[in-house]
């Protein structure tokens, strides 16, 4: 499938910056899209007249459906596997050390790297349809990168039942339950009024308080830098082998 109407748009206005992402399948993430998304929230985080940041990603069916089978499958080295996987490290990153607030709008399916972002968003609010699975040990390798984000969100607990049990969807009520959703709301509408009402209210408060808070919230991650690089090299060197491929092939066949 084409990949040339995949994009990475921002969106300002009145204090608020959206950060829209698209893949057509099923809002996968290249490598470029990471690179693109990981640059607007540097761009956002350092603007002056931005307050908050809204990250969505575009159509009705999945939020994200996690790395992109076609890339993994075209990685031949363990070197670009730890570039393709510092992927993820640089957004996951880049999310943390932003120093303005960022509101997930999650209104589909999230399938591995896509629970990774839910979870490094500062404030989750999602729909029905919400579903989350962390698929990678289903394809032979493991949530490496993405691991400490989900971890921090929802704990050891149930970032290891999502880890362990690879092909099992939980649904976004199970999602809310255990923290990686702030709110949950049955339908797109209520969703997206929600989102409107608390990245408003944001907009107009204290900016200077609001980056002392996230740092609180992030407090102890200051490693991050190095240990998200470090777990891409593992996940690059498991791309390789030959039971991840085959598993890889079975999945772009489904």
């Amino acid at each position: 499938m084409s990949t040339d109407n995949a994009y990475v748009t921002s969106v300002f206005h009145n204090g608020i910056t959206t950060i829209e992402f698209f893949h057509p399948q099923s809002n996968s993430l290249p490598r470029r899209i990471l690179e693109d998304l990981a640059q607007a929230i540097h761009g956002a985080g350092n603007d002056e007249d931005t307050k908050v940041i809204i990250l969505r990603s575009a159509g009705e069916k999945s939020f994200c459906a996690g790395a992109s089978f076609d890339e993994l499958m075209a990685i031949n080295s363990a070197d670009q596997g730890l570039q393709f996987f510092s992927g993820f490290a640089n957004v996951i990153n880049a999310m943390r050390t932003c120093p303005k607030f960022i509101i997930g709008r999650i209104h589909g399916k999230c399938v591995g790297g896509g629970v990774g972002l839910a979870a490094a968003v500062d404030y989750a609010i999602a729909n029905e349809s919400a579903e989350v699975k962390l698929s990678e040990l289903a394809v032979g390798i493991g949530p490496f990168v993405v691991g400490p984000a989900v971890e921090r969100k929802i704990g050891t607990s149930a970032f290891s039942q999502l880890a362990i049990d690879a092909t099992l969807w939980r649904n976004a009520d199970w999602a809310r339950r255990k923290g990686l959703y702030a709110e949950l709301h049955s339908d797109t509408t209520q969703m997206d009024e929600s989102i409107h009402r608390l990245a408003t209210e944001l907009a107009h408060g204290n900016p200077e308080a609001m980056a002392e808070l996230k740092k609180i919230f992030w407090k102890g991650t200051e490693h991050w830098d190095k240990l998200l690089l470090e777990r891409a090299a593992i996940s690059g060197k498991l791309v390789l082998g030959e039971f991840t491929r085959k598993a890889i092939e079975k999945f772009k066949k489904k």
